[in-house]
């Protein structure tokens, strides 16, 4: 054999075995997944990325100074400090997270079924439903501006909107899911895997979805969920033409000393982020709910809740703990029928110092109402997912 066929035949070889070497290394490697562009790189409305790929909060509050204290003061006073900073990518991922049923037990329930954004991203029950629809104890807060509030659920029992969300994804009488079973589910789809390896591209391509990768994703479009251009807001810096005269007639009983409303709703989150026993009743055969006295072990907490914001309230009836009150007007007429009235017998609460007896009329009452629905504004509403990774169908 000549020495030609025989470097002829060992450069085919050499070239056979790259070839091989290389299809296996290619083939184990799509096993895996392969990282493709799936989320928006862009920030949602009212944020602006930074050179660290970060979402920072823009709004018109940014350019007053309260040196009293943010969030507690007059029309143009400045926020309390937000929670921003997440990555575009992980706010996209937490929308597709947030909308679908993939998230419960038994893929019948997202967060969206109790945070629906086409009612003021609460439900619209008097209390919510949870598993095989169980009637649960309160009613669904709405989640808008959540990124400023620093302690959740009616009771304060949560300081994280992490550690908040864990309770109704793992209970059973809520969505009742597990983390074994939530991370086994998203970690066999696919598309969960390319798009968390998108979102957290600082961790090895090919690991696995973890828990708190989750829990920040979903918390991250939770903060982005801005509501601070209502007509009440355009009015607060500077534009006197965007309330008409009953709505301002509405925003000075609001603001006096005698309805006191804004001594709790306090602007321009339009709540003061405390706790308040206010003796609102339950609903007929339902038991006394302690509120917060459970969780802070404070006995002159009993019956406290948290102060919600009134932010989109129009949006989120019915009203109260309980959803007791089934309108504005009801809600707000309760605050002149006299402190304490509605107080069971055999309760003995400490009714807030701001509840009192303002005697206001039919005529204050609808102007307050007028008012309150100055603060509507869903313009930064996000899109629900068309389809989602599951295969399911988006949950609201």
């Amino acid at each position: 054999m000549s020495k030609k066929v025989l470097i002829l035949k060992s450069s085919i070889t050499g070239l056979l075995a790259v070839f091989l070497f290389t299809f296996f290394i290619s083939k184990n490697k799509s096993e895996t997944y392969e990282v493709l562009t799936k989320l928006n790189s862009n920030c949602p409305p009212g944020f602006k990325k930074n050179a660290n790929n970060e979402c920072i909060a823009q709004n018109l509050y940014m350019q007053y100074n309260s040196p009293n204290g943010l969030g507690v003061g007059g029309l143009q006073t400045g926020l309390p400090e937000i929670r921003d900073g997440f990555s575009p990518q992980q706010i996209d991922l937490g929308r597709y997270l947030f909308f679908d049923p993939i998230l419960s037990g038994d893929g019948s329930m997202s967060c969206a079924s109790c945070h629906n954004p086409e009612k003021g991203f609460s439900d619209g029950q008097k209390t919510s439903l949870g598993n095989n629809h169980q009637k649960l104890k309160r009613a669904a807060p709405s989640l808008w501006n959540v990124a400023y509030l620093k302690k959740l659920f009616w009771d304060g029992r949560a300081t994280s909107l992490e550690e908040q969300m864990q309770e109704p994804l793992f209970s059973k009488i809520e969505m009742n899911n597990t983390p074994d079973n939530l991370l086994n589910k998203l970690n066999s789809i696919k598309e969960y895997q390319q798009m968390f390896a998108e979102a957290f591209p600082d961790r090895a391509i090919n690991s696995e979805i973890k828990l708190n990768e989750i829990y920040k994703s979903i918390a991250a479009f939770q903060s982005s969920l801005i509501s601070l251009n209502s007509k009440y807001d355009r009015y607060a810096h500077g534009y006197h033409d965007a309330l008409n005269d009953n709505e301002i007639e509405g925003m000075n009983v609001f603001r006096s000393f005698v309805a006191r409303c804004a001594e709790c709703h306090t602007p321009p989150l339009f709540t003061n982020q405390q706790f308040a026993v206010i003796g609102t009743p339950e609903p007929n055969g339902i038991q006394f709910d302690p509120g917060a006295q459970i969780t802070f072990k404070d006995s002159t907490l009993r019956g406290a809740f948290k102060v919600p914001s009134l932010r989109n309230i129009e949006k989120t009836a019915p009203y109260m703990h309980s959803g007791n009150f089934a309108t504005l007007r009801e809600t707000v007429e309760f605050y002149t029928q006299g402190r304490g009235h509605a107080v069971p017998k055999n309760e003995n609460l400490i009714i807030h110092w701001h509840i009192w007896e303002p005697n206001l009329t039919a005529y204050e009452l609808d102007r307050l109402v007028d008012f309150l629905k100055t603060l509507t504004d869903e313009t930064f509403t996000p899109k629900i997912p068309n389809t989602l990774p599951s295969g399911l169908k988006p949950s609201v």
